[in-house]
């Protein structure tokens, strides 16, 4: 399946004229926890050629290929992930913790070195934890959907890292419960993902109490006073962009 992600992408260059800097696998299959009939959910950032950047009719920030039951693969140009990045966009950061990486060039690796300046301790913690009070509405019933279930367990681990070490938390679940589940709940995960693995997307399963219990005492917003926002200058993204740029000014797309 690599190979043929990669030819996709490779198709996309052709097709629309850009170069693809960074290309990685996010969701399920990179947090860890895919199903049988998980897709592929490809996310990638591209640089189109330094004239178009000097054009007033600008062209469109997002790539996206149609959606089917294998492929979700869409991208962002180098300018709007930027200003994402000034904003310590979560989708963003977690692109470039993916452990599943497609394409990674020179230029993906501007962008890496100046993300420690400009994550935010305060918007990954709310993010996470308003991720996983809107998914708490599907807890109500006596069967809940495992994909959900996981999905409010990886948000509550997630926010707790970033409590406990104030950094980016990893996206692996395995990582996560490593460093953030007690043990003694850790056999009651495992049993989850378990089902989660074998089974197809749209599995219920019976709720746990041991799990709901943790869940409920982590849910809720705590005194974030002490953390520490992103970087507030634009000058070290522009810099990137610069550099990204003046790189593929006489590349051939």
């Amino acid at each position: 399946m690599r190979e043929e992600i990669i030819n996709k992408l490779n198709e996309i260059e052709q097709k629309e004229h850009v170069k693809i800097i960074y290309a990685v696998e996010s969701g399920s299959r990179a947090w860890g926890f895919e199903s049988t009939d998980s897709d592929y959910d490809v996310r990638f950032i591209y640089v189109r050629d330094k004239k178009e950047y000097l054009c007033l009719d600008e062209k469109s920030d997002v790539i996206e290929l149609p959606i089917d039951e294998v492929f979700d693969i869409s991208g962002w140009d180098i300018k709007k992930a930027l200003k994402l990045l000034y904003k310590s966009n979560p989708s963003l950061l977690e692109w470039f913790a993916s452990p599943i990486v497609y394409k990674e060039t020179k230029e993906a690796s501007y962008i890496r070195e100046v993300i420690p300046f400009y994550f935010s301790q305060k918007k990954l913690y709310h993010h996470y934890q308003r991720m996983a009070k809107t998914a708490l509405k599907y807890m109500n019933n006596e069967k809940v959907p495992v994909k959900k279930y996981l999905y409010i367990l990886r948000c509550i681990l997630s926010s707790q890292y970033i409590v406990d070490y104030k950094k980016q938390p990893p996206i692996e679940i395995e990582r996560l419960i490593e460093c953030e589940l007690p043990t003694e709940l850790r056999d009651d995960m495992n049993k989850l993902l378990m089902i989660k693995k074998h089974s197809k997307e749209q599995q219920y399963v019976d709720c746990i109490p041991s799990l709901d219990c943790f869940i409920l005492s982590k849910i809720g917003e705590r005194d974030v006073s002490s953390f520490i926002d992103g970087e507030s200058s634009w000058e070290p993204l522009n810099e990137v962009f610069r550099k990204v740029i003046e790189k593929n000014g006489d590349d051939t797309f």
